[in-house]
């Protein structure tokens, strides 16, 4: 079962993807979309959209998680958020792909243990759990492996 994680941003998406290999949760594949900040939002979500359907097409993930926007005080941001999520389930819809998606508190709940951790206690607890070099891990592909996760334990505790 290959679990597919993304984080949504409409600068840096990052995306992550884990599979169970020998009763080991070990990460396959994992990396951050870059946009210019330069670029108007249309062109970005055009990219952001190619990019995960391409991602979706080569990796085949058997499920698709999404963290959901914390709105935080910028309402702004929290639109712009909106439109990237946007093309981002259109992507997963057309590749009829099993839909979930998680706050940033059950993210945190499901990696550390506390559903109000901070990304400090996340980026130390997750390449534990998965085995990885913390270095090597870009913040938005950790991100996103970490929502990935959340979808494997919700799985591993509901079936």
């Amino acid at each position: 079962m290959l679990y597919l994680g993304i984080d949504p941003g409409s600068i840096n998406c990052g995306y992550g993807v884990i599979k169970i290999e020998a009763k080991k949760i070990v990460a396959v594949n994992y990396d951050t979309i870059k946009l210019k900040s330069k670029d108007s939002l249309n062109i970005r979500i055009e990219i952001i959209y190619n990019e995960i359907s391409d991602i979706l097409q080569s990796i085949k993930p058997n499920k698709v998680a999404v963290e959901t926007i914390f709105y935080g005080k910028n309402m702004k941001t929290a639109f712009t958020l909106g439109h990237v999520r946007g093309a981002i389930l259109l992507a997963i819809a057309q590749h009829k792909l099993p839909f979930f998606e998680f706050s940033p508190r059950e993210v945190k709940r499901a990696v550390t243990g506390n559903g109000n951790a901070s990304k400090q206690q996340l980026q130390y607890m997750l390449p534990k759990i998965l085995g990885l070099k913390v270095a090597n891990i870009p913040e938005d592909a950790a991100d996103a492996l970490a929502v990935a996760f959340c979808m494997f334990n919700q799985d591993r505790f509901v079936y």
